[in-house]
């Protein structure tokens, strides 16, 4: 038995864009715009919503998304009287609106709510409508139920999460990623191809989450380093969009691994973009999971699933599970993804990123438990 939670409406396609003044007037004629640091990137949007006689607030937000912007963004909601929350951006943005949207029907302080180092309370009231419109291929976040915010304090990134926080319409355009530099195109791409391989070898896949996985891994193998090369390039552009569209269903209806596991710590305790260390940790993960399923499990399904990735990555008939690490590595250093020494971690920080990232919910979702020792090692090759 399994469940699939989705947004109630997906629009996807080149110029979708042009769709969302009709779609947002369905909710009301007051939005809080949620953008990145740079609102004029949003213009096309705001001056979209406008023609409809929907009055716009903006809320920049810079950098990763953490609690305090979470508390800033629900007040200024209120304040401005908003209907609606509409998010346009990358992850961080479309998280940042998602977490706004639930906390303005949902009362208190995000801490009541928030997993792990929070109460852990559910969300009772579905989220204000709220509408996500990525500008770039990686989280998926358009379509999960949950936001990952940082927590400063605790130097964690940990999640808000509730099947009533889903869109209410993502609007999916892929022609607003044609501008995203080549860094963001391959840290979140990476972050994309991580989303449809880790759900795939989960302990919680399902039919339904696997015929999305093996469509994006394929989608991605073919067209990521396509998209990083030639920005322009519509139909990688659009391969890669619906990778991460379908790594977000994926993730929310199946569960992550050990990729995740780590990243959520990772982005609490140093000040890395969410993409850039998954793309780095995704090709030792994969190297240590196979590892740990031959000596441990052997007769596991996720090995077998192993052998497929790398199958549908390579594009040999005859590729073992292994080539599946190698083929991404190979990619990492094409894409020019930096090893995590950059970020600031020393081996001194291992015991305390294990001891977080054993219990951090993506972890709970990898195929294998991975020991102390094999998380130590994974860090080592990333670093």
């Amino acid at each position: 038995m399994f469940e699939f939670a989705a947004p109630a409406r997906i629009i996807f396609g080149a110029g979708a864009l042009q769709n969302i003044g009709s779609v947002a007037a369905r909710f009301g004629t007051r939005a809080l715009v949620v953008t990145g640091s740079s609102p004029v990137r949003a213009q096309s949007l705001i001056s979209l919503l406008t023609e409809h006689k929907i009055a716009v607030t903006v809320f920049s937000v810079s950098g990763e998304p953490s609690v305090e912007l979470a508390r800033q963004g629900t007040q200024l909601g209120r304040d401005s009287a908003a209907e609606m929350i509409i998010a346009m951006g990358g992850g961080s943005v479309l998280d940042t609106g998602k977490a706004i949207a639930a906390l303005l029907t949902n009362p208190g302080d995000p801490l009541d709510y928030l997993e792990v180092i929070g109460r852990g309370q559910p969300i009772t009231q579905q989220s204000a409508p709220f509408i996500a419109i990525p500008t770039t291929a990686g989280t998926g976040s358009e379509v999960t139920s949950n936001a990952v915010l940082a927590s400063e304090s605790h130097r964690v990134k940990v999640s808000l999460r509730s099947p009533l926080m889903l869109a209410r319409v993502a609007v999916i355009d892929p022609t607003l990623t044609h501008s995203s530099p080549p860094a963001v195109t391959a840290q979140s791409g990476l972050d994309a191809l991580t989303q449809v391989i880790e759900p795939f070898v989960s302990n919680k896949a399902n039919p339904m989450t696997d015929a999305l996985c093996r469509d994006g891994i394929q989608r991605a193998a073919r067209s990521l380093r396509l998209a990083y090369e030639q920005p322009d390039h519509a139909a990688a552009r659009e391969d890669m969009a619906l990778t991460s569209l379908y790594g977000g269903f994926a993730l929310s209806n199946a569960k992550l691994g050990a990729v995740h596991g780590f990243a959520g710590p990772f982005g609490g305790m140093f000040d890395a973009p969410h993409g850039a260390i998954c793309a780095r940790l995704l090709p030792f993960v994969i190297e240590a999971n196979i590892r740990a399923l031959r000596e441990r499990a052997p007769e596991s399904d996720a090995l077998r699933r192993y052998g497929e990735i790398a199958r549908m990555l390579t594009g040999h008939a005859d590729a073992r599970a292994e080539d599946a690490a190698i083929w991404a590595d190979d990619l990492s250093t094409a894409l020019d993804i930096a090893p995590l020494g950059r970020y600031g971690i020393t081996p001194d920080d291992y015991p305390t990123l294990i001891e977080k990232a054993a219990v951090a919910s993506s972890m709970q979702g990898n195929p294998i438990k991975l020991t102390s020792d094999e998380m130590r090692h994974i860090l080592i090759a990333a670093q």
